[in-house]
């Protein structure tokens, strides 16, 4: 386990490392930012007043070697436009990112792995094939089209949802979340089912898949031949394999969810990363971008690795490290 944790944040490392330059040289050659941010009147002296504050007087290669000390000691520089430190503007939007998709994550799992199963179950009939055509549904519609027909119907047409926004928030642990107030709850949602159908349409195939297979299994036919009921070699013997497949793949998923619901919070102004992201790609707020997707490639690692270790207690035949 040491070697394994050691080897994965040596990885983790070299990745960030990567994507760091990339992102850097990336935003660098897109545009200027201060021929967004200063205003077209601004005379030369105040141009380059500004460009020296900003400090992109420097060459590229020695403005990513600023950066990189200050990152190393979790300082990612001031945002451009509100002229506070990058880190701090992204840390007050990543509760509501996160309280989104681990929402959405959550629908889909308790929505989704039982539909899987009753459509693995009656594959045969009119249910199955419904609940399949629904999956099929999820993974072809388009997110931001889906976004505009649930405002269309339930808040223009219907009325009964908000259309955009957060709502109302209380604080959990310091933390403050909308799902604890009937407001907030309106308003998540909206998003939260937005993001949610393609993880969903994910989960039903793969529980699908897994019953499929393992009520073709050995273990099967012989706890029916010792008598055991349906109801409890599904919900017992065949549940327990098939979450194996289904909470990695779902796990890795997660990453997806926070890092890719930038169109969802676009759509219903949800004030998370993703909103913010958009709107600083929009004037060029460098500290912004990247610092967004240095944190975005850190937490997909967390993840992974999360579900790697996850991934062995439930099978205890897997083991990390180098063990053979």
């Amino acid at each position: 386990m040491l070697a394994f944790l050691i080897r994965r944040i040596t990885q983790s490392a070299v990745v960030l490392l990567v994507m760091s330059v990339l992102v850097f040289v990336g935003v660098f050659y897109i545009g200027n930012p201060i021929d967004i941010l200063i205003a077209p009147d601004a005379t030369p002296a105040e141009y380059a007043r500004a460009v020296s504050e900003l400090g992109l007087d420097k060459p590229l290669w020695e403005q990513y070697f600023v950066f990189l000390k200050g990152a190393l000691q979790g300082n990612f520089g001031n945002s451009f436009v509100y002229n506070e430190p990058a880190l701090q503007i992204i840390l007050t939007r990543l509760p509501a990112t996160l309280e989104l998709a681990f929402t959405a994550m959550f629908m889909a799992v308790f929505l989704g792995i039982p539909l899987g199963m009753v459509a693995g179950i009656q594959h045969d009939n009119w249910i199955g094939r419904n609940i399949m055509r629904f999956s099929i549904l999820g993974f072809s519609l388009p997110t931001f089209w889906v976004g505009l027909m649930l405002i269309i119907i339930f808040s223009v047409q219907l009325g009964w949802l908000p259309s955009g926004g957060r709502g109302e928030t209380v604080e959990l642990m310091g933390i403050p979340v909308s799902f604890l107030t009937w407001d907030g709850l309106r308003h998540l949602i909206l998003p939260a089912t937005n993001l949610a159908l393609f993880k969903t349409s994910l989960a039903i195939r793969l529980s699908r898949a897994g019953v499929q297979e393992n009520l073709q299994m050995d273990y099967v036919k012989f706890a029916r031949a010792k008598g055991l009921s349906n109801t409890r070699i599904i919900g017992l013997h065949v549940m327990k394999n098939i979450m194996i497949p289904v909470i990695t793949v779902l796990g890795m998923e997660l990453g997806n969810l926070i890092a890719f619901a930038v169109v969802t919070e676009t759509i219903f102004s949800w004030p998370g990363m993703g909103k913010l992201v958009i709107d600083s790609i929009g004037v060029l707020d460098r500290p912004i971008i990247v610092a967004y997707l240095l944190i975005t490639v850190t937490m997909f690692i967390f993840i992974n690795l999360l579900v790697d270790v996850f991934y062995s207690i439930l099978d205890p035949r897997v083991r990390l490290g180098d063990e053979r």
